[in-house]
């Protein structure tokens, strides 16, 4: 099912991740592993909390409630139009051709008959975003995400995403307008747009045990989603702790007693 919102996508899948995420546990030796960074990056997080809960969260609140939503999407769609370009080049870096001549076409379409990105005509008419940025390119090149890290107001990243942050912002066709007056306004809306779409997940982080280990394992969740375009393997531990338990109660007769499709 399409969402009439494009931001409820990566959103919902967020959210989906928040939700299993916020049930599970987190074995402690798999905690080292990806966050060697624990302490620091714990210190940062409540940082950023206090510094959210005192700007950033107030304004998004005040923007989410005075202005409707179909203005809030088509900033939303404003955004995501200036990120199509880094997105064609990424898919072209992927070896996904078909990919990155959508994705110019979908700029083409939305910068002319949507009125420079404000309206998503594209995607009404059966173009689907495929976004890429330089993090998922360089995973699928081979290049390990390295340690969890979280940034002073920019939020969880991994350490190969963080790094290659500088690259993202340069193909966004906004970093080079010069007239400071009207880019940095326009900075500013697309940051305020981005925080109220995440304002649903707080609930979920604020009902788990540990909301810092919610937020990092939902972020990486989701990360390793997006860079499987939807389908990431299924790890080998998992399946057999998912299963080795039904298979230590069934006997070797019962499996080998044929299957009756009209058993209730």
């Amino acid at each position: 099912m399409h969402s009439r919102y494009p931001a409820a996508r990566p959103i919902g899948m967020l959210l989906a991740a928040l939700s299993l995420t916020a049930c599970a546990s987190v074995p402690p030796e798999q905690r080292v592993e990806h966050d060697p960074w624990e302490g620091m990056n714990r210190s940062l997080y409540r940082f950023n909390d206090v510094v959210d809960r005192a700007t950033l969260k107030p304004v998004a609140r005040g923007y989410r409630k005075i202005l409707p939503e179909p203005v809030r999407r088509s900033v939303d769609n404003f955004g995501r139009n200036l990120a199509t370009p880094r997105s064609a080049v990424n898919n072209f870096l992927q070896g996904k051709g078909e990919g990155g001549f959508s994705e110019l076409a979908r700029f083409i379409i939305n910068s002319t008959f949507g009125i420079g990105g404000l309206f998503d005509i594209a995607t009404a008419g059966g173009l689907r975003a495929r976004t890429e940025d330089f993090g998922q390119t360089a995973a699928v090149w081979g290049i390990p995400p390295g340690p969890f890290v979280m940034l002073p107001f920019l939020g969880p990243q991994t350490l190969r995403d963080a790094l290659l942050m500088p690259a993202d912002v340069r193909f966004d066709p906004l970093y080079h307008y010069e007239v400071s007056s009207v880019r940095d306004p326009l900075y500013v809306l697309r940051i305020i747009d981005l925080r109220a779409q995440i304002l649903p997940l707080e609930d979920l982080l604020q009902d788990s045990q540990d909301p810092y280990v919610t937020l990092r394992e939902s972020y990486l969740q989701n990360r390793e989603f997006e860079i499987y375009d939807g389908n990431p393997p299924m790890e080998d531990e998992y399946f057999d702790e998912f299963f080795e338990e039904d298979y230590e109660e069934t006997t070797d007769e019962e499996f080998d007693q044929p299957y009756d499709l009209d058993e209730e």
